[in-house]
């Protein structure tokens, strides 16, 4: 059975009216691949092993349309919330025949494979559709998998109130050793309130502090007011300012600003703030080669910032490298990206139920809904890299050792197979009922944080 889950990653605002067609396509569009692949899996491996396989359904609830086929009704149901496989028998509260078509006439074994398929399914392809988008296009910051030293430090943040500086290389956070940045903006979202051991090396001296990341954000994870060092690439030039006068171009990478290193591409602004109006000389880094140009910052506000700064009418943001790699790299990494991101899910999970973190990290289907949007109007690669990481959740979720979902259908053929016996009807009838009325529940929640979190958008 497919339920449909996802820790978030941003939350958006309501979408406008006019955007709502592109947001409910593309994310019916990527629960009908997800669940389908889901469900054949299932279907597929009871259909191997001979049990009758009853319904076949994409959605809950009221049956909208459908056709039969030999002994099975595939049919579109009316809750687009996930779907599911029914199988001859498989309802423990059923009377069982005996009859060779039913599931529970079955080892326990082949039940336990035609359960994992599902999730098994959906690991599958986002391992597969990953590998096929880093094949064509592969892009990350260039710090990301690096352990890189801090460029800027938000003021009045956790890591302000920590004592970090700029120019400080963390070696070690909490259990993390010589993180990479992936690696440690995860740990600090994982723990929002949570005190985070720090070991840095400030030249040559080794300084060891706590850090306590805040919850932030309506998803309330952590965060610290950290950036990495890194190049800073020029992304826009304003037509008619200082930047474009001086020759700087979409594409440059800023070294210095009148002699002084860019760590971050927010340093640009303190920089320009003491010289005033007098010219800057800035260093560039352009197609493997450098240069010095010379700058008048103009004083004036630019939207969205209405307040007046000495500017120079360019953008820059952290680099992003892209490039595409071979099928066996490509594989590799999209492996490597699924084992992290099941780590994450997990964790997140753990910390839930220690009440570490909030139940706002975890989207339902309307967050899903404005993040399929967004990344479909983005293009169709980003969609299908959205559609591979809820995949992937799904699987996950699915796993999870809770009745009525596939894990915990998995956690019961393994007490039985331990205790060789079946566990009493009543028994079974009894926890079913009890896990349905809390996933309920949870569903409810989970959607109200979604609303919740749209409104404060």
């Amino acid at each position: 059975m497919a339920f449909l889950l996802y820790p978030a990653t941003f939350l958006l605002a309501l979408p406008s009216f006019s955007d709502w067609p592109i947001y409910l396509a593309s994310f019916l569009f990527v629960l009908g691949v997800l669940v389908f692949v889901h469900e054949f899996g299932h279907y597929a491996v009871a259909k191997f092993f001979g049990v009758r396989v009853e319904v076949f359904s994409l959605g809950f609830g009221k049956r909208l349309w459908g056709f039969r086929r030999g002994d099975t009704d595939y049919r579109i149901s009316a809750l687009p919330l996930g779907g599911y496989v029914k199988m001859a028998g498989e309802n423990p509260m059923e009377e069982h025949t005996g009859d060779p078509g039913e599931f529970t006439s079955h080892p326990r074994w082949q039940r336990f494979l035609i359960a994992i398929a599902g999730p098994v399914m959906n690991i599958i392809l986002a391992v597969v559709v990953l590998t096929g988008l880093y094949m064509v296009h592969y892009e990350f910051p260039v710090y990301w998998k690096k352990s890189v030293p801090v460029a800027w430090v938000d003021k009045n943040s956790p890591a302000e109130a920590a004592g970090i500086r700029p120019g400080d290389r963390i070696l070690k956070l909490d259990d993390l050793q010589e993180p990479t940045w992936e690696q440690m903006v995860y740990a600090i979202k994982m723990n929002p309130n949570q005190h985070v051991d720090v070991t840095l090396q400030r030249g040559n001296e080794i300084v060891k502090t706590t850090m306590v990341p805040k919850a932030s954000g309506p998803d309330q994870v952590g965060f610290a007011g950290l950036v990495a060092e890194g190049p800073n690439e020029v992304i826009a030039v304003e037509p008619g300012h200082s930047a474009e006068k001086a020759g700087i171009q979409v594409g440059d990478h800023i070294l210095s600003v009148n002699g002084t290193p860019m760590r971050s591409y927010l340093d640009l602004p303190d920089l320009l703030q003491p010289t005033q109006s007098a010219p800057v000389d800035i260093v560039l880094l352009r197609d493997g080669k450098q240069s010095t140009v010379r700058v008048t910052p103009e004083l004036r506000a630019a939207p969205p910032d209405t307040v007046e700064k000495y500017r120079i009418g360019a953008t820059l943001t952290e680099a992003i490298q892209v490039g595409k790699l071979p099928f066996g790299k490509a594989f590799s990494r999209s492996v490597e990206e699924c084992k992290t991101g099941s780590r994450l899910i997990f964790q997140l999970v753990g910390k839930m139920l220690e009440r570490k973190i909030s139940i706002r990290a975890m989207s339902g289907p309307i967050g899903m809904t404005k993040m399929s949007g967004e990344a479909a109007k983005q293009g169709f690669l980003p969609l299908m890299g959205l559609m591979a990481l809820i995949s992937l959740n799904l699987a996950i979720f699915n796993l999870l050792p809770i009745p009525i979902l596939d894990g915990g259908l998995m956690l019961m053929l393994v007490i039985e197979g331990v205790l060789r016996r079946d566990i009493k009807i009543e028994i079974k009838e009894r926890v079913y009922q009890a896990a349905f009325v809390m996933l309920l529940l949870f569903f409810v929640v989970v959607i109200y944080n979604d609303l919740a979190k749209s409104f404060h958008g």
